[in-house]
């Protein structure tokens, strides 16, 4: 058996949704492109609408996998955590910020020569973008 020179691990985000995770992930896919796929959870109790289980956007840039299920304490929004993306350069972290902004009622008005900033998106998921 040959050796392989792959990386045995992958990393990705893992976000748990409020009932909208296909919702937020369609949304990112139109950001980064890619892939999605979602698994789905028939005749579970509490929720209006098919509660995805598992769904995941695999792009080039980025693998984001998210559930509607949460946790027995519930979802609770805080700032422990955000995605943090490398940007190639100043123009292409702008045209990032505009995606993930396009559903939100306010946009992102700061500096946009500064080396990192942070912008929250219409699905209270924060992102760290450097350039």
């Amino acid at each position: 058996m040959a050796a392989s020179n792959q990386n045995p691990f992958v990393s990705a985000v893992f976000l748990t949704f409020s009932g909208n995770c296909k919702e937020a992930l369609t949304f990112y896919q139109t950001c980064f492109g890619g892939a999605l796929r979602f698994d789905f959870f028939e005749g579970l109790q509490g929720y209006a609408q098919l509660p995805v289980i598992n769904g995941s956007l695999v792009s080039d840039t980025i693998n984001i996998h998210g559930s509607d299920l949460v946790h027995n304490e519930g979802r609770i929004l805080g700032n422990h955590i955000a995605i943090f993306m490398q940007c190639a350069n100043v123009e292409a972290r702008k045209v990032l910020v505009e995606k993930l902004q396009q559903n939100k009622e306010s946009g992102f008005t700061g500096n946009n020569v500064e080396k990192l900033i942070e912008i929250t998106d219409a699905f209270d998921v924060r992102w760290i973008l450097h350039a």
